[in-house]
């Protein structure tokens, strides 16, 4: 994967009267990584892709790709940039192959060139065997890859897809998810919003974490983990139901252990903790003295939905943001 940076905000603040949309934004993304941009509503996130693609001016801060200013030089970004929003419009009593030479046409594209930039987009997306068929008869998986290749017609380095996997079919979502690993695969550098957390985390080397209007956690999932995650789940599996009640108590007893949770039903105890390696060991040896029950001790897994609760439950949203995204 190439190093090169592709896409960068410095400080990048909209604010709207005395409401501050985005405060003091700064990422950096590389050639061929895949970010998810997360959030509740009212987070920022449409805001700060209105400012990347050019259609919004930040109040101040600086935002870049493949360092053209996306605010002084809005022409060449609309080159650099290819944005597949949530809502799209397709011409229904077009075909396909109709509907991709009109927006390659607009692209500026020379008709010369326009049937290789088309083949060559949807032999990328998977749409090619829906060249010939009518926009209105396709699924709505098949036009989301119409609408992907829609965007890819002019190659631009930079995809940024708002809710791609929204309304698909589990297998609609594999396809989404092989696809889009395709073209991070092949250079592009990608920003995804979802609300769908563990599809998103199957794809992303890189996750934004937004609430307010500030950016809360940003870098890899496993520093995102790092960096949110204030306790440890640990879960203590025991031979039988009637281990749980001695292992329960053993539990509370351990001077760095809290919230433990019986589950008789399950065989199992848990409880949280902010200890090191080294302290889990001490905490194993001394449930092991009174415990001869015990058949596993381990850390449960956090995922992505795990982190983005933990920052959306720690910072307040400011009132009246419910329409920004």
């Amino acid at each position: 994967m190439s190093q090169q940076t592709v896409v960068k905000t410095e400080a990048l603040t909209k604010k709207y009267g005395d409401f501050t949309a985005l405060d003091n934004l700064s990422i950096e993304l590389q050639a061929g990584q895949i970010l998810g941009f997360i959030g509740p509503n009212g987070a920022g996130k449409t805001t700060t892709i209105k400012i990347l693609v050019g259609l919004s001016k930040p109040t101040s801060g600086t935002a870049s790709i493949c360092g053209v200013n996306c605010t002084v030089e809005t022409r060449k970004i609309k080159r650099l940039v290819g944005y597949m929003p949530d809502t799209f419009g397709l011409y229904e009593n077009m075909r396909v192959r109709e509907y991709l030479d009109f927006f390659g046409a607009a692209f500026g594209i020379p008709r010369r060139r326009r049937q290789e930039r088309m083949n060559a987009a949807m032999d990328m997306t998977g749409a090619a065997g829906m060249a010939d068929l009518f926009v209105e008869s396709l699924s709505h998986g098949m036009k989301q890859r119409v609408a992907l290749s829609r965007i890819m017609l002019h190659d631009p380095p930079v995809l940024i897809l708002d809710e791609p996997a929204n309304g698909l079919d589990p297998t609609a979502r594999v396809e989404m998810r092989e696809m889009l690993l395709k073209l991070a695969a092949a250079g592009k550098t990608l920003i995804v919003t979802s609300h769908i957390l563990p599809e998103l985390s199957r794809i992303c080397n890189m996750v934004a974490i937004m609430t307010g209007g500030k950016l809360r956690a940003f870098g890899s999932i496993d520093q995102i983990m790092k960096q949110v995650r204030a306790k440890r789940i640990i879960e203590i599996q025991l031979l039988g139901p009637g281990d749980v009640p001695t292992a329960a108590a053993s539990a509370a007893a351990l001077e760095n252990a809290s919230d433990v949770r019986p589950a008789e039903a399950e065989s199992l105890v848990r409880f949280t903790t902010t200890v090191d390696e080294s302290g889990l060991a001490e905490m194993l040896r001394q449930l092991m003295r009174i415990n001869p029950g015990i058949a596993q001790f381990r850390e449960v897994p956090q995922d992505l939905e795990d982190a983005f609760l933990s920052v959306t439950q720690q910072t307040q949203m400011p009132s009246g943001t419910g329409g920004e995204s």
